[in-house]
Parts: C-alpha cells; sequence; structure tokens
C-alpha cells in the first residue's frame, strides 16, 4: 500500500492524514484475510466430500456469502478514508496472514482450516482496532467490532463440527 498515492482532494473528517493512513494499511490487511478466507471458504465449499457433504456444502456457502459482503465493507471503509483499497491476487498474497490450501484437504482438515483462517480474521481485526481507536474513528471501530464478533462466532461453530 506504501507505493499508492493518496487522492488529490483534501478529506477533513477530523482524523489526520497520518492517522488516516495507518488505518487503510490495518484495513488492507484485514481486507487481504477476509478475501483470502472468502476464496477458501469457497473452494471448499465446491470440493467437500464424505458423509457431512451436504451440510459442510451448505454452511460453506452460507460462510462465503457472508465474507463476500464483508470485502465490501472493508474496501469501502478504505476508500472512505481516501485510500486505494488492495484489490489483486498478489497484493492480497502479500498483505494475508492466511496462507492457501495445498491440494483438496479431507473435510476435516476443512474445518480446521477454516477455524484457523475465521480466528485470523479476528486477530488482524483485533490488531488494527488500537489504531482506529486512538484517531477516534468510530465507523472503523464499530466495523471492526462487527467482523470480530462474526469471525469468533465462526470459528466456534466450526470448532464444534470437529468434537467427537
Amino acid at each position: 500500500m506504501a507505493d499508492k498515492k493518496q487522492s488529490a482532494t483534501k478529506i477533513d473528517i477530523g482524523i489526520s492524514d497520518k492517522e488516516r493512513k495507518a488505518i487503510a494499511a490495518g484495513l488492507s490487511r484485514v481486507l487481504a484475510d477476509a478475501y483470502t478466507l472468502y476464496l477458501k471458504t469457497h473452494n471448499f465449499h465446491w470440493n467437500v466430500t464424505g458423509p457431512m457433504f451436504q451440510t459442510l456444502h451448505l454452511l460453506f456457502m452460507d460462510l462465503y456469502n457472508e465474507q463476500w459482503t464483508a470485502v465490501d465493507l472493508i474496501a469501502e471503509r478504505i476508500r472512505a478514508l481516501g485510500f486505494p483499497a488492495p484489490g489483486t491476487y498478489s497484493e492480497f498474497s502479500a498483505l494475508a496472514s492466511i496462507k492457501e490450501s495445498k491440494g483438496v484437504p479431507k473435510a476435516k482438515d476443512m474445518l480446521r482450516e477454516l477455524v484457523a483462517g475465521q480466528e485470523s480474521v479476528a486477530r488482524t481485526a483485533r490488531s488494527v482496532f488500537p489504531i482506529a481507536e486512538k484517531a477516534n474513528d468510530q465507523p472503523t471501530c464499530d466495523l471492526l467490532t462487527q467482523r470480530m464478533q462474526i469471525h469468533e462466532k465462526n470459528a466456534w461453530m466450526l470448532r464444534s463440527l470437529l468434537e467427537e
């Protein structure tokens, strides 16, 4: 994100340029994790097999649909702060803490990877929260709080499927 330039239009929303830049950089990491999790979840939806196929196929669809909406909200907040949102695979790959899956995992391994992915997005969002809070950026704090709540709940629900 450092090589992208801020728009020429002055933005005066009560948050300094420096703070907006730091928040946008953090949100770019959240966006990269969220988009990577979206792709992983959609991939698993297409490729899940086994005795829990129907349950997991539908669950993964619910999860990736929620993620699809979320990535738009995160990107639009970056834009509202005056910065371009990352939107390429190479940018997401460089920014994301979530890594791609190798091959097609078994259903339980898919669940484990999605738990880890949900927790990763929650951690990334939590790491950005103090920056937004210090800047008195309530809209970003609200967005991050919602994302943490959703990802923590999703991780719990996915973890529950792994219990014997």
